[in-house]
């Protein structure tokens, strides 16, 4: 399928909805409160700390859209905390919706599981909470870390419509924020590619998200946060004050993970996991920050690529472990060799973290993939990836697996936003011998770039599970270039992949009886532009 690219540009233009919601959060300073009112036609006035607009246009696009802008008038804390109370305000009906469709069971047949969970999250609570409060004005590391929490602790309140003290406030409302899901032999989790275009003219970076299809109520989202790097009026705003991003609701990370940030650069990930569960028993509560924290914490204090993996290296949790690239758009010029520095390749286990400039690899083949296959070899061999190699074959490799030999032969054909959409989006697997496997039928639409797995016959026959029928895929495709990184701007594509394979339609699917409040019926929705000035 080829899309004309005034066409993607332009298709958000034509598709709004009419359900915006505008709100804004004002300071009562005589009574110490923050609360919200309608939005009022102006620009921020002194006692309007957070203005927030909000589109579920989630029927139209596939994606609803969240803008949130603070005033830098009013003091971190405030900027923070009235950032997530505008959030949790205007999207609480989607926070209640997507909280059914995934977790809303959550501890159903595993309280003893969920006792031990929400212990060790209280003491991990009580550890960084006890590091922001001695550190935060002299450490822009731990004041970061304060301010996610302020601004979990409006998302909760503007959730439950609450008008509460402005004062410092650290509620546990991260114990509501980790899900625990079936575990699933080879599960993969988001495909990316960064490509250079021919003489260097461009450069993409594209992801797409894997995930159950329960989750697929998604926010694009813009936060303009007048931040500084410590607590302290006269410290320097932090480079990452503004982030574009795709996320999920109550979500104040992406989750996916893809950010296009003020600072220049764009980071991204996909899961590489661990195999290795002997690592695990060295995860404390009272030592490590939770990666969503530390990737938010980085993308907003970093203003280059190593920077962001030294500020993501404190505190390693090893509980969600990742493949990430930071790209520093400030160092690529159109037409022009590319430097040192460019691309950064950061990987996390439990007990480990290794990264290193790898540009040089972009210059020699045009490309990065990622597809959730380790690449440094001391991270491969200690996450238990050799294990699995020994067990299942080339699958489990790094250079062998399916998607690492679809990028390898079609990336050559990417030459402009079409065709890079068109690979991004390539599922083909009745046809291409890269999709096949030693199954019946002898092949899995998980072998492919962006996955559709509740196309494999269930009652086929498989060698592990991801290859098997499930309801899960590539649920969306983003992708920014040198031109639209530049205002913050991403192209975004919801919903599964239907070029050479069937629509996904809830109603035809057996997965129908899986909650699904809020969806569409059908995903077959075009491309968008991320509509944020």
């Amino acid at each position: 399928m080829r899309f004309d690219a005034l066409i993607i540009l332009l298709f958000i233009c034509s598709h709004r909805c009419l359900c915006e919601q505008r709100v804004d959060a004002k300071f009562d300073s005589e009574r110490n409160l923050v609360y919200l009112t309608d939005h009022q036609q102006t620009a921020l006035s002194q006692d309007v700390i957070a203005t927030g607009f909000y589109e579920n246009s989630i029927n139209e696009t596939g994606w609803s859209l969240l803008e949130v802008t603070t005033s830098p008038n009013a003091s971190d804390s405030l900027q923070a905390y009235a950032a997530g109370l505008v959030e949790g305000s205007l999207t609480r009906e989607l926070i209640e919706m997507h909280w059914q469709n995934t977790i809303g069971n959550y501890c159903h047949n595993q309280q003893d599981y969920c006792y031990k969970l929400d212990k060790f999250l209280k003491r991990n609570f009580k550890f960084i909470s006890k590091k922001v409060d001695e550190q935060r004005t002299r450490s822009a590391y731990w004041h970061q870390v304060g301010l996610v929490l302020e601004q979990l602790a409006g998302l909760e309140d503007g959730l439950s419509q609450q008008t509460i003290s402005a004062a410092q406030k650290y509620l546990p409302a991260i114990l509501n924020v980790t899900s625990r899901v079936k575990k699933v032999t080879g599960a993969g989790s988001c495909s990316g590619l960064i490509k250079v275009l021919a003489n260097n003219s461009d450069l993409f970076v594209s992801q797409d998200t894997w995930n159950d299809y329960q989750s697929m109520l998604r926010i694009l989202k813009k936060f303009k946060l007048h931040l500084h790097r410590i607590a302290s009026p006269n410290s320097k705003l932090i480079p990452g004050n503004t982030a574009s991003f795709s996320s999920y609701p109550g979500s104040l990370q992406s989750g996916d993970d893809f950010y296009v940030l003020s600072s220049g650069l764009v980071t991204l990930e996909t899961t590489i996991g661990n195999g290795n569960r002997s690592l695990y028993k060295n995860i404390k509560a009272d030592r490590i920050v939770f990666e969503w924290i530390r990737s938010i914490v980085a993308n907003r204090l970093a203003n280059s690529g190593k920077e962001w993996a030294e500020i993501f290296s404190e505190y390693n949790s090893g509980t969600y472990n990742n493949q990430w690239m930071i790209v520093d758009y400030k160092l690529f010029k159109p037409n022009e060799p590319l430097k040192d520095n460019l691309l950064i390749v950061l990987e996390q286990i439990p007990t480990l973290i290794k990264y290193a400039d790898l540009t040089e690899v972009l210059r020699q083949q045009t490309y990065w993939p990622s597809y959730n296959t380790p690449y440094f070899e001391e991270v491969f061999n200690l996450s238990g990836s050799q294990e699995m190699v020994k067990k299942y074959g080339d699958w489990f490799t790094y250079d062998k697996t399916p998607r690492a030999l679809i990028f390898k032969r079609d990336q050559a054909n990417v030459t402009d936003v079409p065709s890079m959409i068109k690979l991004m989006r390539y599922n083909n697997y009745k046809h291409d011998p890269l999709s096949r496997c030693d199954c019946v039928p002898p092949y899995s639409a998980e072998n492919a770039i962006a996955a559709r797995s509740d196309l494999n016959p269930k009652d086929g026959k498989y060698p592990f599970e991801a290859l098997g029928h499930r309801p899960h895929g590539a649920t969306d495709m983003k992708l920014t270039t040198n031109q639209l990184r530049k205002s913050l701007k991403f192209i975004a594509f919801g919903g599964p992949p239907y070029d050479d394979v069937p629509a996904f339609v809830w109603s035809k699917s057996d997965f129908n009886s899986l909650s699904h409040i809020g969806h569409p019926d059908k995903w077959t929705f075009k491309p968008i532009v991320t509509p944020f000035d």
